[in-house]
């Protein structure tokens, strides 16, 4: 019986070394994928599913070939340099270029941190008046996850944090595949939707599918990702030669991220579009859902909603100790106690919305304006550090890869154009 069971513990040993070795092999990917997958994304893709059906699947396709192909570089040029995004700015370009980086990449992530988390205590609010007469005060949840991931953090290393995160978009990608075959429009909508075409103004939308389409291409063509990227592809102790595994973990994210995005779209398409029903923020989904979907299938969407917040707010957190650490090129070290009160303070500002009861609008405009005008200053930059010789040797850019950034940055610009235009119509 003992000899039994000591190979039982043994074969379970095994089994569980080499799942978490698999694992391994994508958490950089999943880390992205959860940093990607918020609140705002969801709500662009379910706006533009409500308002546009799916006409506007074409622009998620696109911008998941820009943000894979935008991984990819920025993660090779760290493979082949060993230097992260922040510190060749500083080194090779200015030190000013590093600096304009953590300051917007901190102003958008700061913005992001008060409405994903208001997002998230609403939602939760809303669903519990299902439960419990009058719901249960938005602050209570936000505290709660608030709590919960600063704990996370507090107690664990990066390894930790990215297992963590990996359960949590797991439980969010289940949600939202469930609920688009509880929802999903017909074949031939999405199949439609696939082919680039801008459809007529909705009468149900106070923005033009140009803003839509800008909003939605923001949320998953996002700087922080790429400058991110080069952080995790550095702590995964990669090399030139694990270039494949590098290409392999993008793939795999940006694929997630397409599949996701899409369900999300088709189950606003598949309900709120085909009853004419406008949307204007994710809260709503789960009043408006019920009487369309049944409870089940708002209590899932409702779970897929909490998970992409939580999920976002993982990497949020950590973004400006990650930024200090890169841009100084210091080891990254986040049990100390400057970093550890730096994700605190940047934490509890998860407690605002629900505490004053509005919108962090100035702020969330300002940061608004930085993600405006930052994406086609992120393709020049690595437009120009793999066009050096000096720095990446024989994995210079080729011709088809210098194109593929071009028409990304003229893409970036039209982008760009379009939010700033949208900045300014709020102020």
């Amino acid at each position: 019986m003992d000899q039994t069971s000591e190979v039982e513990d043994s074969t379970e040993s095994s089994f569980k070394q080499k799942f978490l070795k698999w694992l391994a092999l994508f958490l950089p990917g999943i880390f992205l994928l959860g940093f990607n997958i918020g609140t705002g994304s969801v709500t662009a893709m379910a706006k533009a599913g409500a308002e546009y059906g799916m006409s506007l699947l074409w622009t998620i396709v696109i911008s998941c070939l820009c943000t894979y192909f935008m991984i990819n570089l920025y993660g090779r040029y760290t493979l082949v340099t060993g230097q992260t995004a922040l510190e060749a700015f500083r080194k090779n370009i200015h030190p000013a270029v590093g600096i304009f980086f953590l300051v917007a990449l901190t102003a958008g992530v700061c913005g992001s941190v008060m409405g994903v988390m208001g997002i998230v205590a609403e939602i939760c609010y809303e669903w519990s008046k299902s439960l419990v007469e009058g719901g249960i005060a938005p602050i209570y949840f936000a505290s709660f996850f608030v709590s919960l991931v600063y704990f996370i953090f507090w107690n664990g290393n990066t390894q930790v944090f990215e297992r963590s995160l990996a359960v949590i978009v797991a439980v969010m990608s289940a949600c939202f595949l469930i609920n688009f075959f509880i929802m999903m429009p017909p074949p031939g909508d999405i199949v439609m939707g696939l082919i680039p075409s801008i459809p007529d103004v909705s009468p149900n939308s106070a923005q033009g599918p140009l803003l839509v389409i800008a909003s939605m291409v923001g949320t998953t063509v996002f700087s922080g990702l790429f400058i991110i990227r080069t952080t995790l592809v550095k702590e995964a102790g990669w090399s030139l030669a694990d270039y494949d595994k590098q290409r392999t973990d993008a793939l795999v994210s940006v694929s997630l991220m397409f599949i996701i995005s899409a369900a999300i779209m088709a189950s606003a398409a598949g309900t709120l579009f085909v009853e004419g029903v406008p949307l204007s923020n994710a809260s709503q989904m789960i009043t408006l859902l019920e009487p369309l979907a049944g409870g089940f299938a708002v209590s899932i969407f409702a779970l897929g909603l909490v998970a992409a917040g939580v999920s976002s707010q993982f990497p949020n957190v950590l973004m400006l100790p990650w930024l200090l650490c890169d841009y100084s090129g210091s080891e990254r070290n986040m049990t100390l106690g400057k970093y550890r009160v730096i994700v605190l303070l940047i934490s509890l500002l998860g407690l605002v919305v629900p505490i004053f009861e509005a919108r962090p609008v100035f702020v969330m405009i300002i940061s608004q304006a930085f993600n405006a005008v930052i994406l086609p200053i992120t393709v020049g930059c690595i437009f120009y550090l793999t066009n050096r010789k000096d720095l990446m040797g024989e994995h210079k850019n080729t011709w088809v890869a210098n194109s593929v950034l071009g028409a990304i940055f003229l893409f970036s610009i039209f982008t760009s154009s379009l939010g700033i235009k949208g900045v300014l119509a709020l102020l």
